[in-house]
């Protein structure tokens, strides 16, 4: 039994999207070169290969060409949507990092005290943050690199603020757990002065006692993906 080539699973795509699944629609191999980005030649290949496995039929009427999607056609989409599907069922709804405890500058617990953003910690994660963040340096380059991901995730927005004689960056804070047991909060800052490799942890109660850390200890976290 011939099976759908990969190269071919755009122009069926395309196909099905202008209603070949039922009917004969009319198409030219420029128009679907263009729509897969393709030459005109590879798509007129794509289509006589697809004739030539019964996965579509054609009708050429001079340079009018009909197309539609036969049964097998599109029981072999069927397939390949199950199986996508599946793995994007499956896969992990979370991003898990690795790391060291490091000690931090002390900065932490100045600004975590302020009240532009207590009062925004309690109305916004339910909690006024232990004055103070644990620190956790990404040793590996994939750690470091999956952490990027989070500038641009929407996670709960603290607000900047002003005191009248400064201003304060804002701060997103995503739900995580640390070592599995100690619910915590990955915070991702407007302003810092850890390079990438340096992430913050805040919680209720200080992490090192709850999880019972030292410098040098080795950590997990995760964080749940909502989308």
């Amino acid at each position: 039994m011939t099976e759908l080539k990969i190269q071919h699973i755009l122009t069926l795509s395309y196909l099905l999207s202008k209603g070949a699944k039922y009917n004969y629609i009319s198409i030219t191999t420029s128009s679907l070169g263009k729509s897969i980005r393709k030459s005109q030649q590879a798509a007129s290949k794509h289509l006589v290969e697809l004739e030539q496995n019964q996965f579509i039929e054609r009708i050429i009427n001079g340079r009018n060409i009909s197309v539609k999607i036969t049964p097998k056609g599109f029981s072999e989409m069927v397939k390949i949507s199950s199986i996508l599907q599946k793995s994007l069922d499956s896969s992990p709804s979370h991003v898990e990092l690795k790391g060291t405890l490091i000690s931090g500058m002390g900065e932490g617990a100045y600004y975590m005290g302020l009240k532009g953003y207590t009062k925004q910690f309690q109305s916004k994660i339910g909690y006024v943050p232990f004055p103070g963040t644990l620190n956790v340096r990404l040793d590996q380059k994939i750690h470091q690199e999956a952490i990027k991901q989070f500038e641009t995730l929407d996670g709960i927005k603290i607000n900047s603020f002003s005191d009248g004689k400064r201003t304060y960056g804002w701060v997103k804070c995503f739900a995580a757990k640390l070592n599995n047991s100690t619910n915590c909060e990955l915070i991702v800052l407007e302003r810092t002065h850890h390079d990438d490799s340096i992430i913050e942890l805040i919680s209720k109660s200080c992490l090192r006692k709850t999880a019972k850390l030292k410098d040098g200890s080795k950590v997990s976290i995760k964080i749940p993906i909502t989308s």
